[in-house]
């Protein structure tokens, strides 16, 4: 019988322990300061780069960070958009039209000034690879339009204010057609994050390591990241770059604890793209990653 209570307490005690067990998985298996960003706003639940989607993740307690997209406008204006034309797949003209393949590039933001561009809708057709999007009339919008609407969302929910990842999308390509060229790019933008008061709280990342380069020479103090998309040691990215930014960004897939260890030893925390499996996370975060950047913060691990 004694047997039997003793087995019977330490059920209980384990059950006990288990009922929480949630709550101690994130604050011993997460870090206190990771950062988790959601990706053009949450692209996995509501339309890319719109308000919608940016209001959308700050639902989410565990979002730390806003990744979004910028381009230039031909009025200079800093309009939150990833390509710097009207998408396809995801745009329709002001009449409802949806935008066709062949037009999509000659739907050139940087030729057409903030009235015309906030006259397409992006958010009606939804988008075939996320089929949990919530489709809903939405527009490209401005840069100070997400920061005024994320401040307001924050002060009546009581939410902490989050931080800002802004890619400048630019090629060499694409100078002086669908950009400005780097130097003209980068001086906008940090007037921007200035004008709407985000600039302590904002990472400016890019693959072009020449957007990159223009905002150093401007802002060296400014938190900025490398994006990389394929394999490629540490320092030769460094050295090709030319400074060390406090962040390296690569593809979710080409993350190693080898290249942890190295990015580590370099003095850069390490936030790679884009995760969207919950098991990809916990697999991540065991290597010691320091953020995730992800469609789909419901899938944030808890």
């Amino acid at each position: 019988m004694r047997r039997f209570f003793f087995v019977f307490s330490v059920f209980l005690a384990g059950f006990s322990c288990n009922s929480s067990s949630s709550t101690m998985q994130q604050s011993t298996d997460i870090p206190k300061n990771f950062d988790w960003q959601g990706h053009r706003g949450a692209r996995g639940l509501a339309p890319e780069n719109t308000v919608a989607a940016f209001l959308k993740a700050m639902e989410y307690p565990e979002i730390t960070t806003l990744e979004l997209d910028v381009a230039i406008a031909a009025d200079s204006q800093v309009v939150v958009s990833h390509e710097p034309w009207m998408s396809e797949t995801i745009c329709s003209h002001p009449d409802g039209r949806p935008v066709e393949e062949t037009e999509a590039k000659s739907l050139n933001l940087h030729r057409m000034r903030y009235t015309e561009i906030k006259g397409f809708d992006c958010g009606k057709r939804g988008h075939v690879r996320f089929p949990e999007q919530l489709r809903q009339a939405a527009a490209k919008p401005l840069l100070r339009e997400v920061v005024e609407a994320v401040n307001a969302y924050c002060k009546q929910n009581r939410r902490p204010v989050p931080r800002f990842n802004i890619e400048i999308k630019s090629k060499p390509e694409w100078d002086g057609i669908y950009t400005p060229v780097p130097e003209v790019f980068a001086r906008l933008l940090l007037a921007e994050i200035e004008t709407t008061g985000i600039r302590n709280l904002t990472c400016i990342q890019s693959f072009d390591k020449r957007a990159l380069q223009a905002v150093h020479q401007l802002a060296p103090e400014l938190t900025m990241a490398l994006l990389i998309e394929d394999a490629g040691g540490v320092q030769e990215q460094l050295a090709e770059l030319g400074f060390t930014p406090k962040v390296f960004s690569p593809y979710y897939q080409l993350v190693t604890a080898h290249l942890v260890k190295a990015v580590h030893e370099a003095g850069m925390r390490i936030i790679p793209w884009t995760v969207n499996e919950t098991e990809t996370m916990k697999s991540l975060i065991a290597l010691g990653v320091d953020g995730i950047i992800t469609d789909y913060p419901d899938r944030i691990p808890r």
